[in-house]
Parts: C-alpha cells; structure tokens; sequence
C-alpha cells in the first residue's frame, strides 16, 4: 500500500497492487499543468481509493481525458482517459515517502522545454 495527497491534504489516496514505473511525459497540457514536466505511475481504477477528496477537482482538458487536481493548493494529482477502462495515472510527486518507482521512459519528448535535458539511457519517444 503507497499513500499520497496534495500539498495541503485536502485530498489523499491510498493505491494498492503493483505500481507502473513512472512515465515522464513532456506534451503541452503536462507542462502547462505542473510548471515542468510530469512522471507519473499508473493504477487500474480499483487499485485507487481516495481517501478524502473535500479539495479535489476535475477539469476536462481534451475530449477523452480529465485532470484531477487540488482547488485550494494547485497539486496536480491524477490524470485518466476514458479509453484506458478506469486506470488512473497519478502524479509521482504526491506520493509520500520513498515510492521504489523508476522512470522507464519519456514521452512527447518533441514538446519538451528547451530549458533541460532529458537523462541518457530512458527510452524517448517523440509522440504516441
């Protein structure tokens, strides 16, 4: 079991099973949403249970998906497409403690800021 929560703990989860390795990706919408690029570990939709969810918010941010976020704090926190049957991506900044999780790869690299690197040896890839 991984807890997690915003930075001001109006919302908090607990996920259970096996976590993804975390996923950095680069598009627009993840840049503009964190200030950076996101990385973020992916559970199927009974491996999440929101513990409190008094600040949570979700915003639409393209036909097929939806962003979950605080509306008191501005942690950005969840990420789901309608496609993928439930699964969750949550955002591997807001887990608590060491999570064991590692970046496997990074995608919409073609999007990334020209302000940083991407590190050697992690798979890039341009689009999806």
């Amino acid at each position: 079991m991984q807890k997690g929560s915003c930075l001001c703990g109006g919302v908090t989860y607990e996920l259970s099973g096996t976590l993804r390795p975390s996923v950095a990706c680069h598009c627009l919408q993840c840049r503009k949403t964190s200030g950076h690029y996101v990385s973020a570990t992916q559970v199927s939709a009974e491996d999440l249970n929101i513990t409190k969810d008094e600040t949570l918010v979700w915003y639409r941010s393209s036909p097929e998906a939806e962003r979950g976020f605080c509306n008191r704090c501005g942690s950005s926190l969840f990420w789901r497409c309608e496609a993928d049957n439930g699964a969750t991506s949550v955002m591997s900044g807001t887990l608590d403690g060491d999570t064991g999780l590692s970046t496997c790869k990074h995608i919409f690299t073609a999007f990334k800021g020209d302000y940083y690197d991407i590190e050697a040896g992690v798979p890039q890839l341009k689009e999806l």
